[in-house]
């Protein structure tokens, strides 16, 4: 008779709810880079070619084959993940008899270890618990966490249903959150909307979602320039923690396109964009040209990377008229004319256009985002 070893499990919800836990996850170092749980660390059960090695005997001679074969690298590597997984959690942990450990946990192949493993949900996790996680939550989480307990860690848990029901939970907040009144900064490129919001963020912590913070992109063919753009899960992640904190209230955003760089703004989140309360900031040309000039060229890494973004906008303007225009401007480093240029011919023209039908309820100067966002609050604040 195969001896039950009973495994506490946590759903995706809990990770959020929870205060101060290690999240681990096992996935392949790609799978990791792609998106992962808020806050998790990364130690691998298998490394990308070891994955490649056990989908690949999986899928040409069957489970057992490649069970047998993830049985045979995990016991060459258990001290190892289980040492980087304690250290993670801060837990000191000197264990004997892993590869015992290990061998028992398998015996009797993929069948035997199925049904000797047996998850219960956890009504609650306590402060401090280690989950790990898996890509669906099946053996790779079930038997670290058996072996996690085994060894001494009794606070173990793995996570329900892995990483894809974390990305169901994503989606599902995603699409039925309700935002609080919303309020919208709209205004010319340059204005300098990013500063204000993060001004305003700290007059009033909690009013704001930071899009452009969140996707790593400014929301413009330039958008990309010095920043770190993510991807689509990633952003989302990023959308539903910041969600998670709440907002007093209020919720105060950036006028963006459904488009950020590569991201798609979730429905509801839209929604509270397009919806919002339009606030307009306004700033002389000069004053936008400094915003920009800082903003894109602050740092001298990126002027590459801006040179090698202009030939789109020259072709945008004109293959012919302003084939190479831009590009030389900054090469011979009139900056000042090629963001005034920027302005003129392509950024006004098409801000304008984007703009038509929008109202706004209040005009607010931004040359100095300090002034500009303690201004807003003020206004938001009468608005009830």
């Amino acid at each position: 008779m195969v001896q039950k070893i009973h495994l506490p499990s946590a759903t995706a919800e809990q990770l959020l709810e929870s205060a101060d836990l290690t999240v681990v996850d096992l996935r392949s170092p790609s799978e990791f880079a792609e998106d992962h749980v808020v806050g998790a660390i990364n130690a691998p059960l298998f490394d990308d070619a070891e994955r490649a090695i056990v989908g690949t005997l999986y899928r040409q001679r069957g489970s057992e084959t490649a069970f047998e074969a993830g049985l045979q690298i995990t016991r060459a590597k258990i001290a190892a993940l289980v040492g980087h997984i304690a250290a993670s959690a801060g837990r000191p942990l000197v264990p004997e008899d892993l590869d015992e450990h290990v061998r028992t946990l398998g015996e009797g192949g993929m069948g035997d270890m199925r049904a000797r493993l047996v998850p219960e949900l956890a009504r609650e996790l306590p402060d401090g618990a280690l989950v790990v996680a898996c890509w669906r939550g099946n053996l790779r989480s079930q038997s670290v966490a058996a072996l996690l307990r085994r060894v001494g860690l009794s606070d173990v848990y793995f996570l329900s249903g892995g990483y894809k029901a974390w990305r169901r939970y994503i989606r599902t907040r995603l699409d039925t959150w309700s935002p609080p009144p919303s309020f919208t900064l709209r205004g010319l490129t340059g204005v300098g909307k990013s500063l204000v919001l993060r001004e305003l963020e700290r007059l009033r912590p909690g009013w704001t979602l930071d899009l452009e913070l969140l996707a790593g992109h400014r929301s413009s063919i330039l958008g990309m320039v010095g920043l770190e753009p993510v991807v689509q899960k990633v952003f989302e992640r990023r959308v539903v923690e910041r969600i998670h904190r709440g907002f007093p209230g209020r919720l105060v955003v950036e006028g963006e396109s459904r488009k950020v760089g590569n991201v798609i703004l979730p429905d509801r989140v839209w929604q509270a964009v397009r919806g919002g309360i339009a606030i307009e900031l306004v700033a002389d040309v000069p004053r936008r040209i400094d915003v920009l000039t800082e903003d894109y060229l602050g740092e001298v890494d990126n002027r590459e990377q801006l040179l090698a973004q202009l030939p789109f906008i020259e072709k945008r303007l004109g293959p012919i008229k302003y084939d190479g225009v831009l590009t030389g401007l900054l090469e011979a480093g009139r900056e000042d004319e090629l963001v005034e240029l920027l302005l003129e011919k392509y950024y006004d023209p098409l801000y304008r256009h984007s703009e038509k039908g929008i109202r706004y309820a209040a005009t607010i100067r931004s040359d100095e985002p300090e002034v500009a966002a303690a201004e807003i609050a003020a206004w938001v604040e009468t608005q009830g």
